[in-house]
């Protein structure tokens, strides 16, 4: 019944007062399912030992920040379902990969009206979407903007330059902006006088191997988030994924966000 309302509501079966308060049952109901039976993959056994997810504390503000070593965990980007619906949320993300359970899942790129991504898109090694080289405004258009991808237990976060120029294996890929830190120097374009601030959420490379995530718990600016990649998080390349409808569900910290829709997401799966 959960998996009916909430593709009738994205199909658009009932109108649009109807559609917001089923969407909300819908959405409120499957994602409490989900984060149970994720909970209980997720503790089973030795995956309980650890969580890769923690509470950081930075410059004043509070983050929560998911390390994961792609020798231990992989990464998976999802954007429809196998009837070509977007997901558009957490609540029907496959749970396990075979005997793999899910412990992370974080919103992962900007993305249309439809929910599709705005920009480069790779899933299983199919390229969905071309990447976006075009100029316009808002924070996917200030350049540089940039690519995060991964190929088994490799990934990295490129520059969109670099990413055409250098052409490298990527099984899975979204593309975003800005880049936050580009070869250990904040973005250009990014201010330290910049007044604007926003829940927002990101991604860096610590190592080939070790991929960090970060969401922030309270409102920061453009400047403080990238100063956590760089300076807290010791990442050299980073990319903003978006900002105000950050999400993050991570079942062993009883945390699983219900902003909907959401375009791309990316999660991890215990190896």
């Amino acid at each position: 019944m959960i998996i009916w309302l909430r593709k009738a509501v994205l199909c658009g079966w009932f109108g649009a007062p109807a559609a917001g308060a089923l969407r909300g049952l819908a959405v409120s109901l499957a994602v409490r399912i989900w984060m149970l039976a994720a909970l209980v993959g997720a503790t089973h056994g030795a995956a309980a030992t650890a969580s890769p997810c923690v509470s950081r504390a930075f410059d004043r503000a509070s983050y929560i920040v998911c390390t994961f070593d792609l020798r231990e965990y992989a990464l998976r980007l999802f954007w429809m379902d196998e009837n070509g619906v977007p997901y558009g949320g957490f609540d029907h993300l496959p749970r396990r990969i075979g005997a793999a359970p899910v412990v992370f899942a974080m919103n992962a790129g900007m993305y249309d009206e439809s929910l599709a991504p705005v920009g480069l898109y790779i899933e299983s090694g199919k390229v969905l979407k071309r990447a976006n080289t075009a100029s316009g405004t808002g924070n996917f258009h200030l350049k540089p903007n940039g690519i995060f991808y991964v190929d088994g237990e490799n990934a990295g976060v490129l520059t969109t330059e670099q990413f055409l120029s250098r052409k490298p294996k990527a099984q899975f890929a979204t593309q975003s902006g800005p880049m936050l830190v580009i070869d250990g120097r904040i973005h250009p374009k990014i201010r330290a006088s910049s007044m604007s601030r926003k829940i927002r959420n990101g991604v860096g490379l610590r190592a080939p191997h070790t991929v960090v995530f970060a969401i922030s718990d309270t409102p920061v600016t453009f400047w403080s988030f990238a100063r956590l990649f760089r300076d807290g998080l010791g990442t050299a390349n980073a990319l903003f994924l978006d900002g105000s409808i950050s999400s993050l569900c991570a079942p062993v910290l009883a945390r699983c966000n219900t902003l909907f829709p959401m375009g791309a997401i990316v999660a991890a799966y215990k190896r």
